[in-house]
């Protein structure tokens, strides 16, 4: 049984824990390493308890809490090799903390197979995972431009999905933020808006996925609301049901728990 928890999730900062067994992965550290260590202990967990740490890119909201982490912590820190590269770059010392993962090809970190996948996103070496575990398998799907082919075939039949869903394109284009900032997230390297997630939510559903959590929303160019009402759309016109919720913003959310084609929250 795998059991996943967001511990933060938006432009503002981004972590996830998935646990199977004794096995305890964070996904991204884009908040505090206080903050981190405050969500494992609600859950009875330490930082000692992380069997490894799983970087998508290198970006502020999904690596400010790493340098910190790294220092309190022995989990190895798993990323791409272009990933691998600028983090060593950015944090001096983390190079021997680094274990580069190969596209396409599963690596085997406690009780979990790990595939990364290249996103479209601008940022060296940026990535999604899939994580394969007894009973169960999650995909996590952020901070790119489009669905990569990489990404749709990866991630087809997955149990459970954490998929970006960071803007209402008409919100983002009326708001307030500079004309080259809205190019940038509207753009092939940025952000997938609530019409790109509904479309690749329906497929995945289609696929077999029994749950799917919207993450990555931007404070500033969405709402939960927005988001679940345009996801809701697309995936009654598919004719297909999953669990649908978003992941809160700044605080630890809810136990999710992964068998295969069961899916349950509590």
């Amino acid at each position: 049984m795998t059991t996943v928890h967001t511990l933060a999730s938006g432009s503002s900062g981004n972590a996830l824990l998935l646990s199977c067994g004794e096995s305890y992965i964070l996904l991204d550290a884009g908040i505090s390493c206080r903050r981190i260590t405050a969500a494992l202990r609600e859950l009875g967990l330490e930082l000692g308890s992380l069997t490894a740490i799983l970087i998508t890119h290198t970006h502020a909201d999904h690596i400010s809490g790493l340098q910190t982490l790294l220092k309190r912590c022995a989990a190895p820190v798993f990323t791409t090799e272009r990933a691998a590269r600028e983090l060593s770059w950015r944090l001096p010392g983390a190079e021997t903390r680094l274990d580069a993962l190969d596209f396409g090809i599963p690596q085997s970190i406690g009780e979990f197979a790990v595939t990364a996948f290249p996103t479209s996103h601008d940022a060296p070496g940026s990535c999604g995972f899939r994580l394969d575990a007894a009973g169960g398998a999650v995909g996590v799907l952020t901070d790119t431009g489009y669905v990569t082919d990489d990404a749709a075939d990866i991630l087809e039949g997955v149990d459970l999905a954490v998929l970006e869903a960071n803007h209402d394109i008409e919100t983002l284009r009326s708001g307030p933020y500079p004309y080259y900032l809205k190019q940038r997230i509207l753009g092939a390297q940025g952000h997938l808006s609530n019409e790109d997630a509904a479309r690749f939510a329906a497929v995945l559903a289609q696929s077999g996925t029994s749950e799917i959590i919207l993450a990555h929303l931007s404070r500033e160019n969405n709402t939960p609301a927005m988001a679940q009402t345009a996801v809701e759309r697309a995936l009654s016109a598919a004719g297909v049901s999953p669990l649908l919720s978003v992941a809160p913003r700044d605080c630890l959310g809810p136990a999710h728990t992964v068998s295969r084609r069961s899916v349950c929250r509590r």
